[in-house]
């Protein structure tokens, strides 16, 4: 009796096995069909390909996904009298040589230019701006074609900047002595301060003679070099 009863036993789990096995049968005939569209004959090798995938994603583990770092910098959110946003230009008559394709190429700049203007004017112009919280995040300094200025000038400047998000100093191509001192003053102060940038104009200029006027230092209005200049501090004040 117990002989028999294990014989029925075994006999019962042979067909669950069996049974099993043709589940799964049934289960690939499923996929092969669905990927072959039902077609018979030997499968094509996108068929092969889509097989291929479903092995794979149906035995591969879990990997662990990687996040990719950003390296776009970002600049410092502005301090009091800042406007976020907003760009401010102050120079004098070489500003306004370009001023109309610097506007092209930084579409929304306050531009505050005129002729003769000195250093310290254009300290008063960007203390004004900032007591009244009209002076943009980024500021474009292009002072210094008219006079010599100091170490000590520029850091007054630099005083008067704290808090800015971007600062671009442009520096000098004029036919005077105070030229190449100037350009050493700014290069000097730009290295002792973050997220201060020069456009450094001295270098293209000195390429391009045929840009220049008889005086050596001013442009043909929205020209070819007015032109260059602009594309130069556009393209510094993004990248710097």
């Amino acid at each position: 009796m117990a002989r028999h009863a294990a014989k029925k036993s075994s006999s019962l789990r042979v067909r669950l096995v069996a049974a099993a096995g043709l589940v799964v049968v049934a289960a690939v005939v499923a996929v092969v069909l669905a990927v072959t569209g039902g077609k018979s004959g030997p499968p094509h090798a996108g068929d092969q390909n889509a097989l291929h995938r479903f092995a794979t994603t149906t035995t591969a583990k879990p990997t662990t996904s990687s996040t990719t770092t950003s390296t776009t910098t970002t600049l410092p959110a502005p301090g009091p009298g800042f406007v976020a946003g907003r760009v401010t230009a102050v120079g004098d008559s070489v500003l306004i040589d370009y001023q109309t394709p610097l506007q092209a190429d930084i579409p929304g700049i306050d531009v505050q230019a005129a002729v003769s203007r000195q250093w310290g004017t254009g300290e008063t112009l960007l203390t004004q701006d900032k007591a009244s919280g009209q002076l943009g995040a980024e500021v474009i300094v292009a002072l210094g074609t008219n006079g010599p200025i100091t170490t000590a000038d520029f850091d007054t400047m630099m005083g008067i900047l704290q808090g800015a998000s971007r600062v671009v100093f442009v520096n000098f191509h004029v036919d005077r002595p105070w030229q190449d001192p100037n350009n050493a003053v700014l290069a000097a102060g730009v290295a002792r301060y973050h997220n201060v940038v020069i456009a450094d104009w001295a270098t293209l200029a000195a390429q391009h003679p045929e840009w220049f006027g008889a005086d050596g230092t001013h442009l043909a209005i929205n020209g070819t070099g007015a032109q260059a200049l602009a594309a130069l501090i556009a393209s510094t004040l993004s990248n710097g």
